[in-house]
C-alpha cells in the first residue's frame, strides 16, 4: 500500500463515498449490485498504490483491499488517468458517471 502521499484522486473517492450515501446514490447500490476494486498509484500502476473497494453491494467506499472474495472488476490506474481493468468487462462497463455525485451549482 502507498505512503501517506496525497492523490488527487483520494478527493473524488471521497466524494463518491459521500454520494453513495444520498438517495440517489442508494437507488445506483439496488441496480448495480456489484463491487469495485480501484488501485491508484501516483506514479506508476503496481507501485505505492492506494486501493480503494467501492462496494455497490452495500452503497459503500472503503480504502483498503477487498476482502469479502474477489470484486467483480478492479481497475488499476495512475492517478493522473484511469486505465487498465481486470475482470468482468461486462461488469467493468456498469461502472458508469452514475456513480459519480453531479457537479453541484455554486
Amino acid at each position: 500500500m502507498a505512503n501517506s502521499t496525497q492523490l488527487k484522486s483520494d478527493a473524488l473517492m471521497e466524494q463518491m463515498k459521500l454520494h453513495l450515501a444520498t438517495d440517489t446514490g442508494k437507488e445506483l447500490t439496488k441496480k448495480i449490485g456489484l463491487v469495485y476494486q480501484i488501485n491508484i498509484a501516483p506514479k506508476k500502476i503496481g507501485f505505492n498504490e492506494e486501493i480503494y473497494v467501492v462496494d455497490l453491494k452495500k452503497g459503500e467506499v472503503t480504502k483498503g483491499p477487498y476482502e469479502g472474495g474477489k470484486p467483480d472488476a478492479t481497475f488499476s490506474f495512475k492517478d493522473e488517468d484511469f486505465l487498465k481493468v481486470k475482470g468482468s468487462l461486462s461488469a467493468a462497463q456498469k461502472f458508469t458517471p452514475d456513480i459519480f455525485p453531479k457537479p453541484s451549482k455554486m
